[in-house]
């Protein structure tokens, strides 16, 4: 017999039932029954139920044992009474009668148990997150990440995809967050920066001529943490294509990701018709360039209803230029209480409140209420009505001024008015591809920068470019789930002319161009192919799947909200040995 199991804690069956076995795990829960020890052992596959009593040999040293022991026993395998039977379990026929005992690893007292799902401060759960592995949730959260990893790299591959590995110590790239740089030693006083993304290596590879690649990629940010982002590194599928259009890109993504869904989505409905929403146009019905679609509330411009209206505050704003009014439809939410209610909302988000109005019945006539319906009158508030499309039992919201003002919390409020109303329907996944975004944005300081990749192609081209460069749209996309960015990619700018012009326009001279990029410039002079692709991250994606509101219940070791790894003492201060190696300095905190 092998000296620690002859089986595993998840494999007996009934039909094992007298045989001699050998098991190894952990102590997951013991229970004394006045001379009669049970005991939970559990392992990687499952749990088994051992029983000890007092003719065992091994009920002595059982007695002994705590929670989270690593022990090894040698039983009998009994057969459950039929009244005793466990179909909770695989292994709830069966229990092995303890003949032999011995202790592989104590364990001290425990800082947070693992029966159980109890909720634990963030602090302890990641400082001993070894432990917290141990839980059973996440445990199965682990389990599903590496079932999707597999299960996308087997898909990749049957799509004619090859997976290439590209490095992870390389130059920096402006990708839109903050470079981790690395101190060289051999080259003082310059660094090296962890990848941010694989962009220009993945187009590179096209170049050489690969065709199709992908790759499970560790990507490294700086970035603030967020509830759905880490705050140091992640992995995402990454992907490129030789010879194709944006449709082309659409085509091999969409089967991967629908079938990925069907696969560990646990039965919920997947969409399968991925509509494309312009990046103007999501803004303005949903607030949002990643919409939850799940909610079937979308927002309109109703602008005219108040223009010269009674309705002083917003007649005025729209005499200025720029300015709209949005509504909000609400369908079913016609009481004050609820309209007060999403009114409050929006002022804990930072706005002064919404306007609203809500319409009832009254004889035969559909009459609409609330200080904007007295102050607009009822033809206005009657038109308002049919624009949305509303009914008796109705309401509407109302936001005004500059768009990007107000946008962001019309779309929350949009989000929290569909979750009230229990319109937004949980059971399923909705997809939908953002097409159609700004090349360029207005800085802070009034310049003018990329306002997504760097690397995509102008639509247009370099004609496109010699216009208001506010108005230039890239072959850029993103796939939006849920109300979460999942996909970001683009068609690449593959023409040296074309990208040093887009990015003189943000600011980027030739020179500098060359000197930050040279590598995929110079490729790009011995005949690039028309090439895009795009990245998905595997972190949100499991996240979504395991139903979890929190990216670090799907990471194996997260970092907490500051950065930091309390498991490892990360970041940690170098020693005076390593700086002089490196010959860098400090400098104290001001």
């Amino acid at each position: 017999m092998h000296v620690y199991r002859s089986h595993t804690c998840g494999q007996l069956t009934r039909a094992d039932a007298g045989a001699e076995v050998r098991l190894s795990g952990w102590v997951h829960r013991v229970r004394d029954h006045g001379g009669v020890l049970f005991i939970d052992l559990r392992d990687h596959y499952g749990i088994t139920q051992v029983i000890a009593d007092g003719d065992s040999p091994a009920f002595a040293a059982l007695e002994k044992v705590r929670a989270e022991y690593v022990i090894r026993i040698d039983g009998r395998v009994k057969e459950r009474d039929a009244s005793l039977v466990n179909p909770k379990i695989p292994t709830g026929e069966i229990e092995v009668y303890a003949i032999d005992m011995e202790v592989l690893g104590p364990s001290d007292e425990l800082p947070l148990p693992v029966f159980g799902e109890q909720d634990y401060p963030e602090e302890t759960r990641l400082t001993y997150r070894f432990l917290d592995l141990r839980r059973e949730g996440l445990h199965a959260n682990m389990m599903l990440r590496s079932n999707v990893v597999r299960w996308i790299r087997q898909k990749m591959w049957a799509q004619g995809f090859n997976e290439f590995q590209t490095p992870i110590i390389t130059a920096s790239s402006p990708e839109g967050a903050r470079d981790f740089l690395v101190p060289s030693r051999l080259h003082p006083g310059k660094f090296y920066a962890l990848p941010q993304a694989p962009q220009q290596f993945k187009q590179l590879i096209m170049v050489a001529g690969f065709d199709r690649y992908f790759q499970i990629a560790p990507c490294f940010r700086d970035e603030d943490p967020r509830a759905d982002r880490s705050p140091t590194d992640f992995y995402q599928l990454d992907l490129e294509m030789s010879f194709v259009e944006q449709e082309d890109v659409f085509a091999a993504v969409q089967p991967v990701v629908q079938g990925l869904f069907e696969e560990f989505g646990q039965g919920r409905h997947v969409s399968s018709d991925w509509p494309r929403i312009a990046y103007r146009d999501a803004l303005l019905w949903y607030g949002s360039d990643k919409p939850d679609l799940r909610n079937p509330i979308r927002m309109e411009i109703v602008s005219e209803h108040f223009a010269g209206s009674g309705f002083g505050i917003f007649a005025k704003l729209l005499e200025n230029e720029g300015t709209e009014i949005r509504a909000i439809p609400a369908p079913t939410g016609g009481s004050r209480a609820f309209c007060d209610r999403m009114n409050a909302f929006v002022q804990k988000e930072g706005l002064p409140g919404m306007g609203y109005i809500f319409w009832r019945e009254e004889g035969d006539a559909i009459v609409g209420a609330g200080p904007i319906a007295k102050n607009i009158g009822p033809e206005r508030t009657e038109a308002i009505r049919l624009q949305l499309g509303l009914k008796a039992g109705d309401a509407a919201f109302f936001l005004g001024g500059k768009p990007e003002a107000f946008e962001a919390v019309a779309g929350k409020a949009r989000n929290e008015i569909g979750r009230e109303l229990g319109l937004t329907r949980t059971d399923r996944f909705e997809f939908a591809w953002i097409v159609d975004f700004p090349m360029y944005e207005k800085t802070d300081e009034g310049g003018i920068d990329f306002s997504h990749n760097p690397f995509s192609m102008p639509q247009g081209g370099m004609e496109a470019l010699q216009g208001d460069p506010l108005k230039v749209h890239a072959y850029q996309y993103d796939l939006a789930c849920n109300g979460y960015e999942l996909i970001s990619g683009g068609i690449r700018n593959h023409e040296p002319e074309i990208m040093f012009k887009a990015f003189e326009i943000a600011g980027y001279g030739r020179d500098e161009v060359e000197k930050r990029f040279g590598g995929m410039v110079k490729a790009f002079h011995y005949g690039a192919p028309p090439h895009g692709g795009c990245a998905a991250g595997i972190d949100r994606i499991v996240m979504l799947l395991a139903d979890e509101q929190n990216i670090r219940e799907v990471i194996m070791f997260p970092m907490n909200q500051r950065a930091e790894d309390l498991m490892m003492n990360a970041p940690s201060d170098p020693t005076p040995t390593q700086l002089r190696e490196l010959r860098l300095r400090v400098v104290p905190k001001e």
